[in-house]
């Protein structure tokens, strides 16, 4: 497709979430007049109810975790008489307005800078009439909006299934748990992908009683084995239930709680269940179809790497792709779309670069190639695996649990890969992703100064060690 003039194109952007506002701002920015409509708020999902909230919860429950870790280190809380402070109490309502005020800041952040470049931002609902059309509902009335570039970033939603219907009151999805008046005693979370670890741990370390049901034969199936491993040590360590090769058949209400009914026979009662079993797209309803744009068996948008669809004209960007399901992925193929298509420089999208970040504690971030890929022998490579409990920085942290990973390509020893389990392993990843990025060869990492001590210093380290001595 040629790419059509910037300052006289017009851009109808559905879906205020990452993949769109990042979008937005990069369109508006080329001079083109941008339109987003939004149903929910700026932000989408992500800011509102799923990525930010989630991860503020989760910082909540790392903090009041640094309460036992004070022990260990040699403090302790005491009150105005003197008695010891053992317990730290979470005020869950509390917690939760903090949680949903902190993610309306963000939408409201989000709206404003968009408003400041000069993008419409129309709160309705949105189809595609045609390739350069989309017709729009709002409380204002109904509206055709004319355009040379449609971009859809519409995300996904909690899968739902038939045996498990939510109620917002105790079988709830990950959306839910915002508008919990008290602290569940006993959840029983179904699901042990990201969604499910995450907010396990999350309740776990807010004062929750957690059962853990996996259908696999360990957390985080898709995850480094190693990392997957650290991670169910911890949790069963810190007092979660943990039940692998257990899939759920049924979530049904039981009085004032819950039953899991599992595919076995057996049953898991709590006071409330999380669903947490994926996400399902949403492309339902936008004339997609009717249009031409290719959808995949899965429901999700088919696109390129430079996020076009099958129709000329059309983009598409986010969880809506099922690329992969992470907010800054959705957030570059939208700045790719409008880049493409509006005609400035672009690159096309490369998985192999991106990094990520499981929220548990300790951390998971990875990028590049994984230990899958080199035990499938995808990749010929060499892999060093640093122990943090040996790093000093970590010692005086009272950091027991974690290591870093570094995966060096045979002969030119360029680092084509990593994975840090760590606290904050999302900041610790960044000089790997630069590595992974830039081709950067063990050597060039190691003969870089780190801080002494530090926790970066074991990615060092880990690359000093993998010095190729042939």
């Amino acid at each position: 497709m040629e790419p059509v003039s910037a300052r006289s194109s017009r851009v109808v952007i559905l879906g205020g979430g990452p993949g769109g506002y990042e979008a937005a701002l990069v369109a508006a920015h080329l001079g083109a007049e941008v339109t987003v409509v939004e149903r929910s708020g700026m932000g989408g999902a992500a800011v509102l109810t799923d990525c930010v909230p989630s991860k503020t919860l989760i910082s909540t429950a790392d903090y009041m975790s640094d309460f036992g870790t004070a022990a260990d280190l040699g403090v302790r809380l005491e009150d105005d008489d003197g008695d010891r402070i053992t317990d730290a109490l979470a005020d869950l309502p509390e917690v939760n307005r903090r949680v949903m005020a902190l993610a309306g800041a963000q939408s409201e952040d989000i709206r404003s800078r968009l408003v400041e470049v000069g993008v419409r931002i129309v709160e309705g609902e949105g189809a595609l009439a045609s390739p350069t059309a989309v017709a729009v509902r709002s409380a204002e009335g109904s509206e055709e909006l004319e355009a040379d570039v449609v971009l859809v970033a519409t995300g996904a939603a909690p899968r739902v299934m038939d045996t498990a219907v939510p109620d917002g009151e105790r079988i709830l999805t990950w959306q839910q748990i915002y508008d919990l008046g008290e602290l569940p005693q006993r959840l029983v979370v179904v699901g042990s992908g990201v969604t499910g670890a995450e907010l396990a741990q999350a309740y776990l370390g807010l004062g929750s009683e957690v059962v853990l049901v996996s259908s696999r034969d360990r957390v985080l199936p898709g995850e480094d084995p190693d990392a997957a491993t650290v991670i169910e040590d911890v949790f069963r360590k810190r007092g979660m239930e943990v039940l692998g090769r257990s899939r759920m058949a049924a979530v049904e209400r039981a009085g004032e709680g819950v039953v899991v009914r599992l595919e076995d026979g057996r049953e898991v009662t709590g006071t409330h269940a999380l669903l947490a079993v994926g996400s399902v797209p949403q492309t339902q309803g936008l004339g997609l179809e009717s249009v031409g744009v290719e959808l995949l068996p899965s429901g999700h948008v088919a696109v390129d790497k430079v996020s076009r669809t099958s129709v000329r004209g059309v983009y598409a960007a986010g969880d809506c792709t099922g690329v992969l399901p992470l907010a800054s992925v959705a957030a570059m193929q939208g700045r790719i779309a409008m880049s493409h298509a509006l005609g400035d420089a672009v690159a096309p999208l490369n998985l192999g670069v991106v990094s990520a970040n499981i929220f548990t504690d300790p951390e998971i971030a990875t990028v590049g190639v994984s230990q899958k890929d080199l035990d499938e022998e995808k990749v010929d490579a060499e892999v060093l695996t640093l122990a943090l409990s040996r790093n000093p920085r970590a010692k005086m942290l009272g950091i027991t649990d974690g290591f870093v990973k570094l995966f060096a390509q045979k002969g030119s020893g360029a680092v084509i890969g990593g994975v840090v389990v760590a606290p904050r392993a999302s900041e610790l990843i960044f000089p790997v992703t630069l590595a992974v990025q830039h081709r950067l060869n063990v050597d060039q990492v190691a003969s870089t100064f780190t801080v002494y001590p530090s926790l970066s210093g074991s990615v060092a380290e880990a690359a000093r060690r993998l010095h190729p001595t042939d």
